[in-house]
């Protein structure tokens, strides 16, 4: 097996998120995705999507304290399970995202999840962030799954 990174749609990523996310549902817009594909599957360009074992997609941050302009979030980070995929994908969007002018990229994880990928490419801890839901009066939102509630892991590519 041999992994590469290809750009991939956004509806091609979030079908692909539909499928293999184990706690998160597809996003509304992104800046831009990336998918890490078994290049040796391949026949075609058009056998691509069928290939794929991975994608990120990347977007601004959701919180706004963070959306300064010079920041960006990996949004989504999903594979199906193949090896070194996921820290593939977190370096390639780093990379991706210095080359267009930005300074920094974050994402978050949940406390359960161990971050090896992350840390492989590079990436360090900042320590805990949020801890309640986002529903407020002016802003009703209904929580679907309580196991996301909670402290997330804020991590970003340095």
């Amino acid at each position: 097996m041999s992994l590469d990174i290809f750009p991939i749609s956004l509806a091609e990523a979030n079908a692909f998120v539909a499928q293999h996310h184990r706690h998160h549902e597809p996003v509304v817009g992104h800046k831009f995705s990336i998918s890490v594909v078994d290049v040796f599957s391949i026949d075609s360009i058009a056998a691509q999507a069928s290939q794929v074992c991975g994608v990120a997609i990347i977007g601004r941050p959701v919180a706004r304290g963070n959306d300064d302009g010079l920041t960006l979030e990996v949004n989504r980070c999903c594979t199906d399970g193949t090896r070194n995929a996921c820290s593939m994908l977190y370096g390639a969007a780093w990379r991706a995202v210095k080359a267009m002018g930005y300074r920094r990229l974050i994402t978050y994880t949940l406390p359960t999840e161990g971050g090896a990928s992350l840390r492989a490419a590079g990436w360090k801890l900042l320590g805990e962030r949020g801890g309640s839901n986002w529903n407020t009066p002016a802003r009703p939102r209904i929580d679907t799954d309580a196991a996301l509630r909670g402290q997330k892991l804020l991590w970003e590519a340095v």
